[in-house]
């Protein structure tokens, strides 16, 4: 049903393959964690709904809508909003011209499909390393969103 939706809705292809790949990492990171797990698959294979309406940072904040809009219970909702990166606090998503909110992942669902999501290029998976040594290149060695990558690391990965 899931991929159904996101072919509907009009996402690319490579998301599709992208979400699939998502999904897999996903499950393996709440494979022997107290978590729901289909809500962990449904979220991870939707994280990237808003990109058949924007590619920017803000395509989080666009499939939150596009799902609320479709009814989808706000614990996928809230999976999709704050799957950027290890997160995005207020002050970052006033700077980045989000809405007004916090887009910090807070249960382990959340966090989960955020760092799975991390651990991807496209469809390929990474190690933590490659993840730092691309934010670094893109946003600066210290930009404050490094450190909240390895902190989320660390909590789901010891």
């Amino acid at each position: 049903m899931s991929i159904q939706l996101l072919r509907s809705v009009g996402c690319p292809d490579w998301v599709i393959e992208h979400s699939l790949a998502v999904k897999k990492k996903a499950m393996e990171l709440s494979e022997n964690l107290p978590v729901d797990r289909e809500l962990v698959k449904t979220g991870a294979l939707l994280h990237d709904i808003g990109r058949s309406v924007s590619s920017g940072v803000d395509h989080a904040v666009e499939g939150a809508r596009i799902l609320r809009d479709l009814g989808y219970p706000p614990e996928v909702v809230r999976i999709v909003e704050r799957h950027v990166g290890a997160g995005i606090p207020p002050d970052e998503a006033e700077t980045l011209g989000l809405p007004p909110g916090d887009y910090m992942p807070e249960t382990l669902e959340e966090k989960i499909v955020a760092h799975a999501d991390n651990l991807l290029n496209g469809s390929e998976e990474v190690d933590i390393d490659f993840v730092i040594e691309k934010w670094s290149r893109r946003l600066g060695k210290d930009h404050p969103s490094i450190e909240r990558l390895k902190k989320l690391h660390a909590e789901l990965l010891g």
